[in-house]
């Protein structure tokens, strides 16, 4: 079985579909993987790093997609790539399957079977291939790191000769995966943090942080079998911006990363509350790939607003593309592994499999994934 690794053609994108270490493990199980030349480039990862793996490298891409059995790649494909690609093959990457269903109405009408990665469900035995979560853990890395090279003051408390620095005050919301790298980052850079998320179930996890965890009484709340948390009702909304004003006019640092899967990101903090901060201060807005939980963000740029810096950059797993890289290829590979059959040396896709009845969102020119259905409906 033919595997085809092809260059990401996206503009800005640094990460890479797959590296070296994760083509070493393929190979091992008896796959054969050819890669575009220059597919690893963006991270420093040279073709004869490839070929030492067990892949060959070769030029002719379009060939390759017309061949191949199975491509492994990031984002989705280009516009017209999916007709490229031979009937019967099994296309995995990422795909926005809520935001773009006329890609999954061109898989269907090649034949292209097509397996969302951010469809993967999160459970324990997926864990190892939850992109997802992995691609988050990095973006609130990420979201710390790129507010404090923008706050013209310090994180950490410090005791000087010329007298005692005050620690900054950061405000997270929303804690999942991103929200909770972006507390134990703060934290660790010694500043005071504070995090608030709809779900009571997470303060525990908040606590043991070192965050203190605000509490804001919306009612009844709670989340989905996922992990993610449930949208909640107009007045639940106003309620919650009313509790987080006062938080967030005392922050010096505010990262959003609220966001609920297969919907638009709720919209939550208002421009009068960011306007409330202190000038100087900067505001990282995670979910602006999926709308923005900022009133006044601006999707890709940096503005500002009254003095805070309001940023709005997209993909920010894209800005350490050499460990994102490394994490992503490794959930692709431990899906490929999990659905490969030893004997025959092929992908064999399970129908009946919890983890293949999430992800396969397109095979034999039908949308299978329930959710996807529902959607559409």
């Amino acid at each position: 079985m033919l595997l085809f690794v092809p260059k990401e053609m996206r503009e800005g994108e640094l990460r890479v579909p797959m590296t070296p270490e994760a083509v070493k493990k393929l190979v091992s199980k008896g796959a054969e993987i050819v890669v575009e030349a220059r597919v690893g480039a963006t991270c420093g990862y040279a073709d004869s790093a490839y070929q030492d793996a067990g892949a060959t490298v070769s030029d002719a891409r379009a060939e390759l997609l017309g061949r191949a059995d199975v491509i492994l790649r990031l984002n989705e494909p280009a516009a017209g790539e999916v007709g490229q690609i031979k009937r019967g093959a099994v296309h995995i990457s990422y795909l926005d399957p809520f935001n773009k269903p006329e890609l999954l109405d061109e898989f269907m009408r090649c034949g292209v079977s097509a397996i969302a990665m951010e469809m993967i469900p999160r459970t324990t035995l997926a864990q190892k291939m939850d992109a997802l979560s992995s691609q988050a853990n990095l973006a609130g890395y990420v979201a710390v790191v790129l507010a404090a090279s923008r706050l013209p003051m310090v994180l950490p408390m410090m005791m000087t000769p010329a007298g005692t620095l005050k620690p900054s005050r950061v405000f997270i919301i929303g804690c999942g995966v991103a929200g909770l790298q972006a507390i134990a980052t703060a934290k660790r850079l010694g500043a005071r943090v504070e995090a608030f998320d709809t779900r009571p179930v997470v303060e525990e996890q908040v606590q043991s942080l070192g965050a203190k965890f605000v509490k804001i009484d919306l009612g009844e709340t709670g989340q989905t079998k996922d992990g993610y948390a449930l949208e909640l009702t107009p007045e639940q909304k106003q309620k919650q911006i009313e509790g987080m004003a006062k938080v967030i006019a005392q922050s010096d640092v505010l990262i959003t990363t609220a966001q609920v899967f297969g919907r638009k990101a709720p919209v939550i903090v208002t421009e009068a509350m960011v306007r409330s901060m202190r000038p100087g201060s900067v505001v990282v807005d995670c979910a602006v790939d999926t709308g923005g939980n900022v009133e006044c963000v601006k999707a890709g740029e940096e503005v500002e607003v009254a003095g805070v810096r309001v940023l709005g950059f997209r993909n920010l797993p894209g800005r350490v593309p050499v460990h994102a890289s490394q994490m992503y290829a490794a959930n692709v590979a431990n899906l490929v592994e999990h659905f490969w059959d030893k004997e025959a040396k092929v992908l064999k896709l399970d129908l009946e499999d919890e983890i293949m009845r999430g992800c396969l969102v397109v095979h034999e020119g039908e949308l299978r994934s329930e959710m996807l259905k529902k959607a559409r409906a």
